[in-house]
């Protein structure tokens, strides 16, 4: 860390619970200016090529917004071993991303300019969203917010060079990168456009398809609208994006209404606990599941009464009579399933080398695994993805397809993927006494153990460990605390 991160005794510290991060950590416009902010990045041709190669944003939003609440608040928060160690993990996080995009550039997710852009746009958008709430942040609270990112942009790089030292500066140099560097990508326009119409249901609401593709349909467009409309006129002019009509007062709208929540009491929006709900699932051992579960069962009876007085125009038809004939198709169909909603991690609809990485980045992140059990998953899921790549590429094309997975299936659950279990159990046994225990478990999964570990001792060995897994990983078994740790929105 260097001396830009240390303050005079009489000011707030840059990191913690009185710094101006924290003010507005549990703010409801947050929700829209991460949302724009966002956009922004990704319109960045190195950050949105990053984006479309590796990120999991498309198919698992709910967990990299969940992974990304927990980032930040190890990041700005008062121990400096948690922000040192949690900018480390980054660090490795982002060196194992690099390629070309579509018109052939490279792109490297440690490349120190693209990296301070995301400070900058995170940094913007706090200020942005104030202002358009009727709330405009004052200079003092401006420079000071500055100086915060500035801290945090430190922390990842070792200092904050990419970012100019003055606010005023400041300005300046975001205009230039507006108006000359972003680019129309393909990741922003998957954010705006696909992401909210596609927008798969969290834990809370899953089983009610009906219920969230109603709001959805009302919600997502007007997201998207709202959030074109508070981007920077010079990028949505060079990025040709349209503008609803209505849509600038409909932002302010948006924008005021979420900046009321400052007269709630404090304490009545907190957002970890909102996160967290969003993915309890029902059955977990958590005690705030039972309230989930009560909240879910008035969710249904609300879903069912929509369905009857909207039903889709296929409900009536009851289609042709199931026989036996039918078991290889159904067979086809439950691979496919799991190919779309557990291997195909990017939503690309191909299993590759990226798609591997963000499981073993996902497992990483959940057991906080330091650097040399992080490059043991990373190493054992790198030979399972050359096991695969070799088992079921029969094109040679470099990838598996949906239709080459289901093909060959028993082909996963190869030596390979056994030391991808063995890796993982070590490292989620922590005490290295043989066996998983409960908060062990816990760790790994948070969610449903779907597993009794009282009636087997209170332990869970380790060949029943990788037994389970392989099952799992095969595609031979579904509905086990795999699940919700894989293949969970």
């Amino acid at each position: 860390m260097t001396t830009e991160t240390t303050e005079p005794a009489d000011e707030a510290p840059l990191f913690g619970p009185e710094s101006q991060f924290s003010a507005f950590f549990d703010d409801p416009r947050w929700a829209l200016a991460m949302i724009r902010a966002t956009v922004l990045e990704a319109a960045h041709p190195q950050i949105g090529a990053a984006l479309v190669d590796n990120s999991t944003f498309v198919t698992h939003p709910w967990r990299r917004l969940r992974n990304t609440f927990l980032s930040m608040r190890r990041m700005f928060g008062t121990d400096p071993a948690v922000r040192e160690r949690e900018a480390a993990r980054l660090n490795r996080l982002h060196a194992r991303m690099s390629g070309s995009d579509s018109h052939g550039r490279a792109y490297d997710a440690t490349d120190r300019a693209a990296r301070a852009w995301v400070v900058a746009t995170l940094f913007e958008s706090a200020v942005t969203m104030c202002r358009l709430s009727g709330q405009p942040l004052d200079q003092d609270t401006m420079e000071r917010m500055y100086a915060e990112y500035r801290a945090f942009l430190a922390a990842l790089d070792g200092d904050a060079a990419e970012l100019p030292e003055e606010l005023a500066d400041f300005w300046r140099y975001f205009d230039r990168i507006v108006e000359n560097e972003l680019e129309n990508t393909e990741a922003a326009r998957v954010i705006l456009y696909r992401l909210f119409d596609h927008l798969p249901a969290p834990a809370l609401l899953d089983g009610m398809p009906t219920l969230w593709a109603a709001g959805r349909a009302v919600v997502g467009p007007l997201l998207g609208a709202i959030t074109v409309a508070s981007l920077p006129e010079p990028y949505r002019r060079r990025a040709g994006l349209p503008e609803m009509p209505g849509a600038p007062t409909l932002m302010q709208g948006a924008y005021l209404a979420a900046g009321l929540a400052r007269f709630l009491p404090d304490g009545w929006i907190n957002a970890e606990t909102i996160i967290e709900a969003l993915s309890l699932a029902p059955d977990s051992d958590d005690p705030r599941a039972r309230t989930v579960t009560a909240l879910r069962a008035r969710m249904k009876k609300a879903s069912a009464l929509l369905r009857l007085l909207t039903p889709l125009s296929g409900d009536t038809d009851p289609g042709p009579a199931p026989s036996t004939s039918t078991s290889t198709e159904e067979n086809r169909r439950s691979s496919e399933e799991f190919f779309r909603r557990v291997l195909d991690q990017t939503g690309d609809g191909h299993l590759d080398w990226p798609d591997l990485a963000a499981m073993a980045r996902e497992l990483a992140t959940r057991l906080d695994l330091n650097e040399p059990e992080e490059t043991q998953l990373y190493d054992a899921f790198a030979a399972w993805w050359r096991e695969l790549q070799a088992a079921l590429d029969t094109d040679g094309d470099g990838r598996v397809s949906a239709e080459e997975y289901a093909a060959a299936v028993p082909s996963l659950a190869g030596p390979a993927l056994i030391r991808v279990a063995e890796v993982l159990f070590d490292a989620t046994d922590k005490d290295r006494n043989g066996s998983i225990d409960a908060d062990e478990y816990r760790t790994l999964f948070r969610t449903a153990f779907h597993r009794d570990l009282t009636t087997t001792g209170g332990g869970y060995g380790r060949s029943a460990f990788v037994g389970d897994f392989l099952s799992f990983m095969a595609g031979r078994r579904t509905g086990t605390a795999y699940d919700p740790l894989l293949a969970d929105a």
